[in-house]
């Protein structure tokens, strides 16, 4: 049976060699594919894996994953999770395989990535005025009638340059226009009145395709409830608008987007209200950190909070470290820092011991800094913490954690370590 090339590009990663690219896997593990170590189904505190590691839960990625599928039916929104997170294109292919319409990315090299791994639907929540990278994406285009792809435009000189990089290419790239999330805001366009101009700008040309609108409100100034609603009313008014000027003639849907991890509950209230328009609506989703979640920031601000009858998301990150330092009765150091472990959103947390074999909770023990390879903790005197033991921290900030790993084991509650999540950074 022939697969398809992007189900062949992710078996081979299983045929890639275990060697020094790679932290954190057994030494004796040199030489071996990925596939047959994965096959040994190691122990991640027993069988040679040495600190600092960076491992996922098996249990609670699949609950993550499980949870946000269900999430997203229950709302009637489509969903394409933000890519970034985790550039693995392993968990690109569970979450479609979980009912996602595709995956959001951010820049041309990630749409690389997701290409050669067989994504079929692509999100760019991003203006492209790369020239190179538009006429590999025409490229793309014309290559697979099956691939779909749309990005921003947010302004009449981007229009402008995307319309020159593209002449002569047999398809029209799919655009949605930005709108703004407020005046400080991020990208995107600042009124209703120059919405309509890019509009105009993209009708005038042949190589781009009008197909909606989108907007990202985690960039809403001082965002509450109130305010990050408001502007979601906003991009669906937009949307109305254009709509009732006949801008999407000839299309078979209307694409409205929003969604970053921490409003996702506003985005399904307000686009469960969007008006009955000519043609089916798109709604479309793209919260990304859901995947691995976390234990402090996406922790803090999830929706999930506010809707707990929904479920819940689950940490599921640990990283691994041992204490190679005991100076003082208050002081200890763990040999995993900056390299390893995310630190532009909250410091890590210390979560559990391990000591011959038993977990414990790790009381009386925090982390105070990070230096480039090493932990700082604080230590009272109910911490119970030698030389020699394992120390698990939780993390905060997904986006900032996979980055710096490109092999990750996926181990069970045991510890048995049943597969590993190559990342493309």
């Amino acid at each position: 049976m022939t697969l398809d090339p992007g189900t062949e590009a992710l078996a081979r990663l299983a045929e890639e060699r275990v060697d020094h690219r790679f932290k954190g896997l057994p030494p004796d593990a040199e030489g071996l594919t990925v596939g047959r170590l994965a096959a040994q189904r190691r122990n991640l505190f027993s069988d040679g894996f040495a600190t600092p590691v960076l491992a996922l839960s098996a249990e609670r990625l699949e609950h993550n994953l499980a949870l946000m599928e269900t999430y997203t039916e229950r709302h009637g929104l489509a969903f394409a999770p933000h890519g970034k997170t985790s550039m693995a294109p392993q968990l690109f292919r569970r979450q479609v395989e979980r009912g996602a319409w595709g995956i959001t990315l951010a820049v041309p090299h990630q749409v690389r990535v997701a290409r050669a791994f067989g994504t079929r639907r692509v999100f760019l929540a991003n203006e492209l005025v790369d020239a190179p990278a538009l006429r590999w994406i025409a490229g793309e285009l014309e290559r697979d009638a099956d691939f779909r792809f749309i990005c921003y435009v947010d302004s009449v000189r981007g229009v402008e340059l995307m319309d020159a990089a593209l002449k002569g290419a047999s398809r029209p790239v799919d655009v949605v226009v930005e709108l703004a999330a407020g005046e400080g805001a991020r990208t995107g366009v600042r009124t209703e009145a120059e919405c309509a101009a890019i509009a105009d700008a993209v009708a005038g040309t042949g190589t781009l395709r009008l197909v909606g609108v989108a907007g990202y409100e985690g960039e809403v100034p001082r965002a509450d409830p109130d305010r990050v609603r408001a502007y979601l009313r906003r991009l669906v008014a937009l949307a109305a608008d254009f709509d009732k000027a006949g801008r999407f003639a000839g299309l078979t849907e209307i694409v409205v987007s929003a969604g970053g991890s921490a409003w996702f509950d506003a985005v399904a209230d307000v686009f469960a209200g969007i008006p009955e328009l000519s043609l089916p609506v798109l709604k479309l989703l793209r919260s990304g950190a859901y995947v691995s979640h976390d234990d402090g920031h996406y922790h803090e601000i999830t929706p999930f909070n506010r809707v707990p009858e929904e479920g819940a998301l689950e940490p599921a990150f640990r990283l691994w470290a041992q204490v190679v330092s005991r100076p003082s009765p208050e002081q200890a150091f763990a040999n995993a820092g900056k390299r390893d472990a995310a630190y532009d959103l909250h410091l890590p947390f210390a979560r559990v011991i391990r000591r011959d074999g038993a977990e414990r909770p790790a009381t009386g023990v925090e982390v105070t800094g990070l230096s480039d390879q090493h932990t700082w903790l604080r230590t009272t005197s109910e911490a119970d913490l030698e030389v020699g033991d394992w120390i698990g921290l939780g993390l905060s900030h997904p986006c900032t954690s996979f980055d710096k790993w490109q092999l990750i084991p996926v181990a069970e509650a045991d510890g048995t370590v049943v597969d590993y999540i190559r990342t493309f950074f």
